[in-house]
């Protein structure tokens, strides 16, 4: 076992994890309230879609973004016909928001005599011929209205002040307003008769080109998402409701039940990791299971600690995981959950039981309500490379990121990098794998021990790539970014993790064998498990929609079933759960359940473990 795995958090450090887990559900509360307070300034429901490149410029726009024609382009291809809530939230977390800096850096970019103002014909000649082209007129009413004292030119830093708190007054009003709204009880899912139907104040000066009467919403006929009927309040036909009080989590001297003569059993483990996606998707390792005979097993996973003080512990020792135990992968019809671990001592999760001889997958699983993307708008970008003499040379802090990384991937723990390790990281990081003579390439050029790349290495071949880009860590980041890190060398969306299996009575193999997203499998593994052990609840008037809800001491998770022959678009309210974050990352949402299908809804955990939680679900037919 590595040195670096780390111990169990000791009971004094888990108020620091839990003033963590608050902050970052802090953080996403606010980012979602804020993307919904921006969507309601431009639509009348979060159910209705964007329908057109110019209503996407000016959702962007009420969320603070001023996307570009290109960015526009990014994510309004020829082929998109319509954008719903959930893409435009994944947009927002991409686009960062409109920056001072970045406008005074484009209007000195036209200040030829750096005066610190434009004229009127200066601003004319760049407006009118290069990207969102403007006419005379809107160039002459934006120098009217920031022309303060008629002298002809205008004052670009105070142009940009203005400019700045007009976008943030508006979306401080729109906030506002839908926070009055959810005060008031008003707001019924879908309906234009509550708050969401005041106007904003004029942002005549800065969204006008983009209004067009051609790009008013388009009703979808046969759109089986949204309302083809915008302007008409949509109604909830029937509901099915659930409520369940859990209490402190923490205080409950939870225990795994470990075997009293484990350490005469058999051991095999690995370390693993799950990274994020730009969607938001979750990627992980995937394992191989060989058992000779029947016997009985241990099984545990756990985050993997990788702080070198006992003071403070990695960032996502509170991220939960799960690791589900499976046979028949090949045939997705005949495909069996043997087990799953649901059994909790702190961090590390587990199960306990008999398994038959024979070759079994393990999927490692985190549900998305502690691992989520973050905002990373107002991050520092730590240096990664410097010179020193002339020689190119790796910071103290990228050093200690790189050392971590090794860490991650050096999946067996014996301090070194076989190629299938290396390989790992390579599908990771560029996409693609490393071929053979890729491999003794690393092994010729970089220190190796027993034909494995070391630890040093690794460092070696980091900074070779630095040298190649002549010091350009453009490179060198999206190897980072792939990692989880953020722009000041902080993993914030991945998960590193450890595997351990334990036999009674017979040598075991495990064997790493993929790095693949969650997907259709483990969803339907999913759904499998909570139909087979969750409560089941028909929906009162049409019994076709059953909800099934299962619970642990940490967490809930709902799933849908549609026996019926129609899709179903379903609305879910978690207003007034307590203590709780979803998966979904939102209150309330809406999703669409295809004709004879199973589909997960969402998973609930306590923000605060250490406090009562409530679960309030509401889920209603939208008709």
């Amino acid at each position: 076992m590595s040195s670096w795995q780390g111990r169990i958090t000791p009971n004094a450090r888990k108020s620091a994890q839990s003033e963590a887990s608050r902050s970052q559900y802090n953080e996403e509360e606010t980012f979602y309230r804020n993307c919904r307070a921006a969507y309601l300034a431009v639509f009348g429901t979060s159910l209705e879609s964007i329908t057109s490149k110019d209503q996407l410029c000016l959702a962007l726009q009420q969320a603070g973004r001023n996307p570009s024609r290109r960015t526009l382009g990014k994510y309004w291809t020829q082929h998109t016909k319509k954008l719903n809530f959930d893409d435009f939230c994944e947009i927002l977390k991409k686009e960062k928001p409109i920056d001072k800096n970045e406008l005074m850096k484009a209007f000195r970019k036209i200040d030829l005599n750096n005066d610190g103002s434009i004229t009127q014909e200066e601003l004319y000649k760049v407006l009118t011929t290069k990207g969102e082209r403007m006419t005379r007129g809107e160039v002459k009413m934006i120098m009217d209205e920031a022309d303060s004292n008629n002298d002809g030119k205008l004052d670009y830093n105070e142009f940009c002040r203005l400019f700045l708190m007009t976008i943030e007054k508006s979306q401080k009003y729109a906030v506002a307003r839908l926070d009055a709204d959810a005060k008031m009880k008003q707001q019924q899912f879908g309906s234009l008769t509550s708050l969401e139907c005041l106007s904003l104040p004029s942002r005549k000066s800065l969204v006008e080109s983009s209004q067009n009467p051609e790009t008013e919403t388009i009703p979808r006929k046969g759109d089986a998402r949204f309302s083809s009927k915008p302007s008409t309040p949509r109604s909830h036909r029937t509901s099915v409701s659930s409520v369940i009080n859990m209490g402190a989590t923490i205080t409950k001297n939870l225990k795994l039940p470990e075997p009293k003569a484990i350490k005469n059993w058999q051991h095999a483990w690995s370390k693993g990791c799950f990274f994020l996606e730009d969607d938001g998707g979750i990627v992980g390792h995937r394992y191989r299971l060989e058992l000779q005979q029947t016997t009985n097993i241990f099984l545990t996973i756990a985050p993997l600690n990788l702080s070198q003080t006992e003071e403070k512990l990695s960032s996502w020792m509170n991220v939960d995981t799960a690791l589900y135990v499976v046979r028949n992968v090949g045939d997705p019809e005949a495909v069996e959950v043997v087990c799953v671990t649901e059994l909790r001592e702190k961090e590390r999760f587990g199960w306990k039981g008999e398994l038959r001889s024979g070759v079994y997958h393990l999927i490692p699983f985190t549900t998305g309500c502690r691992l989520k993307k973050r905002n990373k708008s107002m991050i520092r970008e730590t240096k990664l490379v410097y010179r020193e003499n002339g020689d190119l040379m790796l910071t103290k802090e990228f050093r200690t990121a790189l050392s971590d990384i090794f860490e991650v991937i050096d999946l067996d723990g014996n301090g070194l990098l076989n190629f299938e390790e290396y390989n790992f990281f390579e599908l990771r990081s560029s996409g693609e794998k490393c071929d053979s003579e890729a491999w003794a390439m690393c092994r010729e050029n970089f220190d190796t021990k027993k034909n494995q790349l070391t630890r040093q290495g690794f460092m070696e071949l980091n900074l070779m790539e630095a040298n190649d880009q002549e010091g350009d860590p453009t490179d060198l980041w999206v190897t980072l970014e792939s990692m989880g890190y953020n722009r000041a060398l902080e993993m914030q969306e991945a998960c590193p993790f450890i595997v351990d299996i334990y036999a009674e009575d017979c040598k075991l193999k495990l064997t790493p064998i993929g790095l693949e997203p969650t997907g259709s499998l483990l969803d339907s593994l999913i759904c499998k498990t909570v139909m087979r052990k969750g409560e089941p609840k028909a929906v009162k008037g049409y019994n076709p929609l059953v909800m099934y809800t299962y619970k642990t001491e940490t967490l809930i998770t709902s799933v849908i079933e549609n026996k019926s022959e129609n899709k179903v678009i379903i609305h879910i309210n978690n207003e007034n759960s307590k203590n709780c974050v979803s998966s979904r990352g939102l209150r309330t949402f809406a999703m669409e359940v295809s004709p004879r299908t199973t589909t997960v809804c969402q998973h609930v955990m306590p923000v605060d473990e250490r406090q009562e939680w409530i679960y309030s679900c509401t889920e209603s037919i939208v008709t």
